[in-house]
């Protein structure tokens, strides 16, 4: 199971790059965790400055942005 964790303190855009996280877990019919981390010494502790940002199994992909579903399905994919 692959986790996708959302890096953000809830504000609009964190909301949308969740939303768009599930879309693409969905999208992909595979097995997947989207966890949401709103602790903001968790978002420091994997070195991340600027939210929103997306990481995949731990791995941070995406920082200070929402990308599209789309985009977040080939991450997953690739």
């Amino acid at each position: 199971m692959k986790k996708i964790q959302v890096l953000g303190t809830g504000c609009p855009k964190c909301e949308k790059l969740a939303k768009n996280a599930q879309t693409a877990a969905a999208e992909c019919g595979g097995e997947y965790h989207v966890e949401k981390v709103t602790d903001i010494n968790d978002i420091l502790e994997m070195r991340v400055v600027m939210t929103p940002a997306l990481a995949i199994d731990g791995v941070v992909k995406v920082v200070g942005r929402v990308p599209s579903a789309a985009e977040i399905k080939q991450m997953l994919n690739g």
